[in-house]
């Protein structure tokens, strides 16, 4: 059955890599995953469902409700979450179907959607921005799993930028991909920004004079769309970095989520928690030079 789960790679706001792994476990486990799967119409159509109910409720927190998703857990959680944050731990969190807003299957499709938040002691609003929007060196920041990454254009607060994702894990998945990105500055101590993967293109042999993209939506089905979510909050001495993606790929097999289901908790949580500390560590690291 089509489920909801978890996100993509890194950077920009990243973290596909659910996405690959699962497919990548399936080939350890001598289960074809060659050949194209198309990306269709019913498919689409339940995330669009999924992302205007999502792009909705980030609307609203960012009009009337709490600014990061840690400021809506009872009083108990939220002061724990606080001070694991200052401490320097990162807070993941697994939005749900029912805090999504939508129950609706996704034919042929999982849905996969994360958050996490990261307290950079020291920093500055401006400090975080100028890491994320230098799309340039994001391949620096993010490697290994942004292999290589440019800034297209700019106007203003308005951003777009190429970047090759690339993860191993039994099988090595390498995708081209281009993003456009608003940056919103909410008053002297908040911003945020909405990213969306405005193209995904799978690579063959990438690296080689064979190197060729397969067509966006007419392949192996490890990541279909990317939707991202960043919100910074300058406090408590520091800044407060929260990160919401949401991806599409391909369902998997019947009968092979016993098998599946691991990596489906657990890398995810993983490769957003990787995109934030490496975040951490590139503003501080800035700070510092």
């Amino acid at each position: 059955m089509p489920t909801l789960s978890s996100p993509p790679w890194p950077a920009l706001s990243t973290s596909a890599l659910l996405c690959l792994s699962a497919v990548a476990v399936l080939a350890g486990a001598n289960v074809p995953v060659s050949g194209l799967f198309s990306l269709e119409p019913p498919t689409i159509r339940a995330f669009e469902l999924y992302l205007a109910n999502t792009e909705a409720r980030n609307a609203n927190g960012l009009k009337q409700g709490n600014f990061l998703w840690i400021d809506d857990l009872p009083a108990t959680e939220r002061d724990e979450a606080y001070t694991k944050l200052r401490a320097g731990e990162t807070q993941m969190h697994h939005v749900t179907p029912a805090e999504a807003g939508t129950n609706t299957p996704v034919p042929g499709g999982m849905i996969h959607d994360w958050q996490a938040i990261t307290f950079i002691p020291g920093a500055k609003i401006d400090d975080v921005l100028r890491v994320l929007q230098d799309y340039d060196h994001q391949s620096t920041v993010y490697a290994p799993d942004v292999e290589k990454s440019k800034l297209e254009s700019r106007d203003g607060d308005h951003f777009r930028a190429f970047l090759r994702f690339r993860r191993r894990k039994v099988i090595t998945v390498v995708m081209n991909t281009e993003h456009d990105i608003t940056y919103f500055r909410d008053s002297a101590t908040r911003a945020h920004s909405r990213s969306s993967a405005t193209r995904i293109a799978e690579v063959d042999n990438p690296g080689t004079a064979n190197e060729k993209e397969k067509t966006p939506g007419e392949d192996n089905g490890f990541l279909w769309r990317m939707e991202t979510w960043w919100r910074l909050e300058e406090r408590d001495g520091g800044v407060y970095v929260q990160n919401e993606v949401v991806s599409l790929s391909r369902d998997i097999p019947t009968g092979l989520g016993w098998m599946i289901e691991p990596f489906v908790t657990s890398i995810p949580k993983e490769s957003l928690a990787f995109t934030m500390e490496a975040t951490r560590k590139a503003v501080v690291s800035t700070k510092k030079s």
